[in-house]
């Protein structure tokens, strides 16, 4: 008894039908060649045939065997749309029926079709195979293991009202139906999305051939927690910039698919949607609470030592110090802004986190304000990019987003082993030559230990922590002038030199620049109660010694405030410092000296201090 298949369903589907959910067959089955894994089948009513393309989420079925040439299926989702200026159905969901089933009536293939469907059916029972595109195909004898069912009397198919005799389907009236970001691909006519914005790019602007543009994006997230970009250009820019907010959920559709460019987008997600000039972005005014306000995927600062160089990812830590900001020049000739801080985690490592941008005297101005209070924040950072210039670290791209105390269960566990002992936990940091953080490991010297012990003498480098007092900095040749352009996220830095009254080059870059950049390179002395030594502190740590950035101070020498300079290196004379020393012995020329570096220079917590020396006291009891 042969199955009935929903006849002339495929001439409605062509004509807009998104509703009858007909049960066709499948006559041939085709792996297509492009960027990724798609199939294309040959679906037949039993009266006609018609092209369709499986979306890529189904593609399982097609390997495990579930739909295969013969089968015959239910079609739940699809929807028709134009490609290279061909209509064809795209099948979003389906239902296999039967698996395994001979031809099914005389379907007649459409003028133009792939009519190569000798082989459609297994066991090749295929009377006569298709050979034009008005050949009929022949049905299958009947063999013993056959199965056969009562037929059934259906209706020939009639188009609602709604699709009846208006054209394409790209050009009817119905609304679009609202997908899952995951269902999105560009066969598809039309679609909506409903989504949240999650991250919203600065406005750029860009210069090539085809003249001046600008260009802006933002990440959307759906209910699934499924994530896309969208980007504009241009005239879109105007129409969306000034509508998008972060936060907001949004209804989009009418916007073009194109692969993703994994160069600039880290979403997962092979599409990326361009907005134009038909698009639409409708505010939900409603507040959906099904979508998520974000989505994490947190690794710890340890995995980041194996990320690969420019790798996006997100990141959760506790504050432990944080860098002032300073000016950096930039390729372009603009001044940005840059500022370094620490991130601490279970996983017993510490990393650096550079913020670039508003990101410095935004949420960098107030993460400083909090660590000087003597309170450490947890720091959720979201797209972060990996850098492994000298060391592992992670900086702020347009689309970084910093949450302070976030009110996710992951802060709330962090927070909680911090302040149960996680604050006086070891931390090595995985960044540039930053001296191990924490209590535990900490290794507490005099300066006459450091002599005494022969300290960086070994292979290699020594760690030590100090408390000491500056006692004299040289004023001399307290910085050098710098080459302030950017090399990927990480300033040059070498050293430049004039070129005619004006202008500096820098060697290494290869470009001349009106202004110039200083860093830090002091010959400072400090002391304790056991002796005196020469150190050497360069930007950072000249940073946190000096509270003030080299082109600051240099401009004070350099305009002749003598009191106002003489002031800024007076005021730290006799502080009391922690610090954090690197001390290897180098060669200069012929001779081999032990050079003693300042990583960092932290200023003494009083109460800190008095809790570690009461804890010395106790062990020295103890014994």
């Amino acid at each position: 008894m042969p199955i009935n298949l929903t006849k002339n369903s495929l001439s409605a589907i062509m004509d807009g039908d998104i509703n009858s959910k007909p049960l066709v067959q499948v006559l041939d089955i085709k792996l297509i060649n492009s960027n990724q894994e798609r199939y294309r089948i040959l679906l037949s009513d039993a009266v006609s045939t018609q092209q369709a393309m499986i979306a890529t989420q189904l593609n399982g079925r097609v390997k495990s065997g579930e739909v295969r040439k013969g089968s015959v299926i239910q079609l739940i989702e699809y929807i028709c749309s134009a490609v290279q200026n061909r209509k064809i159905i795209v099948v979003l969901n389906m239902e296999t029926i039967i698996p395994d089933c001979g031809i099914i009536g005389n379907p007649v293939m459409p003028s133009g079709a792939d009519s190569s469907v000798g082989n459609a059916l297994p066991n090749n029972n295929v009377a006569n195979p298709v050979r034009g595109s008005n050949t009929n195909v022949a049905t299958l004898s009947n063999n013993n293991n056959a199965q056969n069912f009562r037929p059934t009397i259906q209706p020939a198919y009639q188009p609602p009202p709604n699709y009846k005799n208006h054209g394409p389907v790209v050009k009817n009236e119905a609304p679009a139906r609202i997908l899952p970001i995951a269902a999105l691909n560009p066969y598809q006519g039309r679609w909506a999305i409903k989504a949240r914005v999650t991250a919203k790019g600065d406005l750029r602007r860009y210069n090539n051939a085809k003249g001046d543009g600008k260009v802006f994006s933002f990440d959307l997230l759906d209910s699934d927690g499924s994530e896309i970009r969208v980007t504009c250009f241009n005239a879109v820019v105007d129409r969306f910039y000034d509508v998008i907010e972060v936060g907001k959920v949004y209804m989009i559709s009418k916007g073009t698919l194109k692969p993703a460019q994994k160069n600039f987008n880290h979403l997962k997600n092979e599409w990326e949607i361009f907005l134009e000039a038909t698009s639409t972005v409708d505010l939900c005014p409603d507040e959906d609470v099904s979508i998520p306000k974000q989505q994490f995927n947190f690794r710890p600062i340890s995995e980041i030592e194996g990320a690969e160089n420019n790798s996006i990812l997100d990141i959760i830590g506790v504050v432990i110090s944080v860098n002032p900001s300073v000016p950096i020049m930039r390729k372009n000739g603009m001044e940005t802004q840059r500022r370094n801080l620490n991130l601490k985690d279970m996983s017993g490592r510490s990393v650096e986190l550079t913020l670039w941008g508003d990101f410095c005297n935004r949420e960098g101005q107030e993460l400083q304000e909090l660590v000087d209070s003597g309170y450490f924040p947890v720091l959720a950072v979201k797209a972060a990019k990996v850098n492994d210039f000298s060391g592992k670290s992670v900086g702020t791209i347009s689309s970084t987003q910093l949450f302070i105390n976030p009110d996710i269960p992951e802060a709330q566990r962090l927070n909680e082993w911090f302040h149960r002992g996680g604050k006086d936990c070891a931390a090595h940091s995985i960044s540039r030559d930053v001296m191990p953080l924490g209590g535990k490991n900490e290794v507490r010297k005099t300066i006459l230990q450091i002599k005494d012990e022969g300290l960086g003498r070994s292979e290699k480098p020594d760690w030590v922590t100090v408390k000491a007092t500056l006692s004299f900095i040289k004023t001399d040749n307290f910085c050098y002038t710098a080459c302030p352009l950017m090399i990927g996220d990480r300033q040059c830095s070498k050293k430049v030199t004039k070129s005619g009254n004006t202008r500096w080059v820098c060697d290494r870059c290869n470009q001349e620049f009106e202004e110039c950049d200083y860093r830090y390179l002091l010959q400072a002395q400090i002391q304790d109660h056991s002796g005196v030594t020469w150190v050497t502190a360069f930007q950072e740590a000249g940073e946190e010694i000096l509270g003030c950035s080299a082109k600051e101070l240099y401009t004070l020498k350099s305009e002749e405030q003598d009191e106002m300079f003489a002031e800024a290196i007076r005021s730290k004379i006799f502080v009391p410092f922690l610090f954090k020393l690197k001390i290897k012995e180098e060669t200069f020329g012929e001779e081999q000296r032990v050079k003693t570096t300042v990583i960092r220079a932290d200023r003494v917590d009083f109460a800190a201090e008095s809790r570690f020396l009461i804890d010395m006291i106790m062990k020295q009891r103890r014994r």
